[in-house]
């Protein structure tokens, strides 16, 4: 402490990033400050609420970073936060990603959902709040623009080319140039300004009625509607048609609830909840969190409102406007309005399932006659007639998933492949490796399975000195949570509705979706791997590359030459996968004798 209270007196009155550690040298919380004297000194002085109390208490030392402003600090706090991923701090998903819209940079370019990025790939338009936003512009678009619609281009012209949807490049030459005004007729619609598609669609409805085209007519006609009526769907409409992102947030003592509402060309379309301790100022984390949010986006909407903050930083670095009245200001207060709900909404809820969580386990603990089982771990087994075995583990706390304790086993070839034997395996690997690490073993180890599984489990852990108690989750003929099972194999009885029956159903339910997706990840990664080793060319590291870029073998199949290349593939070996799965058609014996001079 004594060297803290040193490092304190030697704090500069700059801004800058500080670093807090732990006794371990851990970097537990990244902070940004205007004045780092002044901010850094405020952790330890006075009093705080419990989970600000709980950082205090950890922190053995601290560094810091100089920065020339608060802009340049907001950006390095939000860099640090990512690469060390302190347990403190807001931490966004990073699996988190939105859709775009982009049309492709090919010869005959198409309109197409991603939500990937790739430079040089084609323009896109977004981001979208959900894939259901994007799919409904993209159907629009499709039927507003004669865009490519096939993936792969046939050998004869289909309905869109009769119905004007298409420019049939499969039996006409269509030129690159040919799409230069489709495109930027198309841009200009998704930047907003429907006015001149609007027109155009009568002008072409008025040509058709006067040609005595009556159904095509009527075809321009519903799509005006359409378009008018776009509108008229939603409940919040800003007639400027521009996309902008609306932000509120509430707080309690503890934690923060920032709720961002997406309106693209004008229309409300969805919302995001997120909700997160903190441990500073509300305005601070707000500001925190906006950062984080936008700085690693490909793209922002052209607009992002937000209450009243003081911070200069956020207005420098992204788009953002303080509306003071008007129909933005009420946007605005909507949001705010929301998020304290929503807050609200959420403790009466964790309230409410600590209560059961606590119900839950204590009767689980006095049924099993064991201590009460704060941490517990579950296994379940999962393969496709004894191959492709795997397990997977997952670890609830109080009550609840904690999903950085979950782990995936990939059981290794045995002599007997059953799923006793593959659980002995996972047990012995699993506490084996806590044992030897020195980390926290659980209060309560559940199986997927009855007494043989119980007792492979209790041989195991036996054989590595550990005590620890051991149930089984017994399914019925629906595969649904049917019992518990004590380790000497006696059926416990409990009533449906019980908050304890209740919480086995979803820890069985959630141990047996983790192992399932992993056995099937496994199992479309080799039959893929399988399927690619006929290929010239392709050897591990490509097959890995394939995979990266595509989800499934059937995606490969369908993949263009084009496609292929634009994952980085050199043309050769794009044009050889390509043909692999489209082979040239053979001639019959009486076809060739034919063809031959």
């Amino acid at each position: 402490m004594d060297i803290l209270r040193q490092k304190l007196s030697l704090l500069p009155p700059k801004p800058g990033v500080y670093l807090m550690k732990d006794c371990q040298g851990q970097i537990i919380y990244v902070g940004k400050a205007k004045q780092l004297k002044n901010r850094v000194k405020s952790y330890f002085t006075g009093s705080h609420d419990g989970k600000t109390a709980r950082l205090v208490s950890q922190i053995i030392d601290f560094e810091y970073i100089l920065t020339d402003s608060e802009v340049e600090a907001l950006v390095l706090e939000c860099n640090l936060i990512k690469k060390h991923n302190p347990k403190y701090n807001i931490l966004l998903r990073d699996d988190k990603t939105y859709p775009y819209l982009m049309i492709t940079h090919e010869r005959h370019p198409r309109v197409i959902v991603t939500r990937q990025i790739k430079k040089g790939s084609g323009k896109y338009f977004g981001p979208y709040p959900n894939a259901t936003a994007a799919q409904e512009a993209a159907r629009l678009l499709n039927r507003l623009f004669p865009f490519r619609k096939c993936r792969q281009i046939p050998t004869r012209s289909c309905l869109y080319y009769h119905l004007d949807q298409c420019l049939a490049p499969c039996v006409h030459d269509i030129t690159p140039n040919a799409y230069e005004e489709i495109s930027k007729n198309a841009t200009t619609f998704l930047n907003g300004d429907q006015s001149e598609v609007l027109n155009l669609l009568a002008t072409k409805m008025h040509t058709a009625a006067e040609s005595l085209q009556f159904e095509r007519a009527k075809e321009y006609r519903d799509l005006i509607e359409d378009l008018k009526r776009l509108g008229e769907k939603q409940n919040i409409t800003l007639n400027d048609f521009i996309d902008r992102d609306v932000i509120g947030y509430a707080q309690t003592t503890d934690q923060l609830c920032i709720q961002i509402f997406y309106l693209r060309q004008g229309k409300l379309l969805a919302r995001d909840n997120f909700i997160f301790p903190y441990f500073e100022d509300p305005e601070d984390a707000f500001s925190s969190f906006i950062a984080q949010f936008y700085l690693d986006r490909k793209a922002w909407p052209k607009e992002i409102l937000i209450p009243p903050i003081d911070s200069q930083a956020l207005t420098s670095l992204f788009p953002i406007s303080i509306p003071q009245k008007g129909k933005k200001r009420d946007l605005v207060l909507m949001a705010m309005s929301n998020a304290q709900t929503t807050l609200h909404e959420q403790i009466t809820l964790e309230i409410r399932q600590q209560s059961d969580n606590l119900q839950a386990l204590t009767t689980l603990g006095e049924l099993l006659k064991i201590s009460y089982p704060r941490r517990v771990e579950a296994f379940d087994i999962s393969n496709t007639a004894g191959t492709h075995s795997v397990a997977g583990m997952i670890q609830f706390i109080e009550g609840k998933p904690h999903r950085k304790g979950y782990r995936k086993f990939k059981i290794q070839p045995m002599e007997t492949s059953d799923d006793t034997a593959s659980m002995s395996q996972v047990i012995r690997r699993r506490y084996a490796r806590l044992r030897s690490e020195d980390e926290p073993l659980p209060d309560l180890i559940l199986v997927d399975g009855g007494k043989g599984q119980i007792n492979a489990a209790l041989k195991e852990l036996e054989a590595l000195g550990l005590n620890i108690p051991v149930a089984g989750m017994v399914k019925n003929d629906r595969h649904q949570t049917n019992e518990l099972m004590d380790r000497e194999g006696n059926s416990i009885p409990l009533a449906r509705n019980h908050p304890t029956f209740l919480l086995l159903g979803r820890i069985q339910n959630e141990v047996h979706r983790f192992a399932i997706t992993f056995h099937r990840q496994q199992r479309t990664k080799n039959m893929t791997l399988s399927a690619l080793d006929g290929i010239t060319g392709i050897g591990p590291k490509r097959k890995q590359h394939l995979l990266q870029h595509y989800s499934s073998l059937s995606e490969i199949q369908k993949a263009t030459i084009e496609e292929l290349q634009a994952t980085g593939l050199p043309r050769a070996i794009a044009v050889s996968i390509f043909e692999y799965f489209h082979p040239a058609p053979s001639l019959n014996p009486l076809e060739e004798e034919k063809s031959i001079p």
